[in-house]
């Protein structure tokens, strides 16, 4: 068996998230029909996390194996992208050793959220359009709080089947780039629905609904419904994956 690894990006716009599910439309199942059809071969293929529902990913790798070697692979990429929706990109494809793995090799994983600070309606599919007063040196002082927790239940969709809820974030930083409010997060990990519940979270921060004191109780306590709202998954890519 050959192992071989995928460099794609996607607009999720359209997707129930990446991974199969019964009665929805996803990234994994849209890349492993068109790669079944193409290769004459039934595979899985593995991703390198799961992207929940609407959220875009700028950079995300996968995995499959087949029992045959690939010979051209420009020409295999350039098909398979003719095949392939317009809102999913295959950048590469290459042959990996038998023990890389795209979930469990990452070392980290960063994502952007971006909030429009004006109303442009062409950042609307992929940006949360807030306008309210905000103390962007709070969020980012409360965001440094990250740095000092590793359990973070309180940014957890509740009831998930993960062994742990622990992360280590090595990141997080709000900046202004003209319009565009940007947080950038890096964790070796990321529990489902935690980078929206932290930015909803730290909006509360910024317009001074709550203090930075008050987010750190918020990690301590280690409680879903003390932290804040979930932004709208639009705003939200997965920006880099690191092995």
């Amino acid at each position: 068996m050959k192992r071989y690894f995928l460099k794609l990006a996607y607009d999720g716009s359209d997707f129930h998230g990446w991974q199969i599910q019964e009665n929805a439309h996803s990234v994994q199942a849209e890349l492993t029909e068109k790669l079944s059809l193409m290769l004459k071969e039934d595979l899985q293929i593995i991703g390198c996390g799961r992207t929940d529902a609407g959220v875009h990913a700028r950079e995300f790798f996968a995995h499959f194996e087949i029992n045959k070697q690939l010979v051209n692979i420009d020409d295999f990429v350039y098909k398979l992208n003719a095949f392939l929706p317009r809102s999913i990109v295959v950048y590469d494809l290459y042959a990996v050793e038998d023990n890389m793995h795209a979930r469990f090799s990452a070392k980290s994983r960063t994502y952007k959220y971006y909030i429009s600070r004006r109303k442009n309606p062409f950042n609307d599919n992929y940006s949360y359009q807030y306008f309210r007063k905000l103390n962007i040196d709070e969020m980012n002082e409360a965001s440094r709080m990250l740095y000092d927790f590793t359990d973070f239940t309180s940014f957890s969709k509740l009831h998930t089947q993960t062994a742990t809820n622990n992360c280590n974030v090595s990141y997080a930083k709000w900046e202004l780039v003209n319009n565009l409010l940007v947080f950038t997060v890096t964790s070796d990990r990321f529990l489902r629905n935690m980078v929206r519940a932290i930015v909803g979270t730290l909006l509360e921060v910024g317009t001074e609904k709550l203090s930075v004191a008050e987010f750190k109780k918020i990690i301590e306590n280690k409680n879903r419904n003390e932290a804040g709202f979930s932004v709208p998954a639009k705003g939200l890519f997965l920006f880099n994956v690191k092995y």
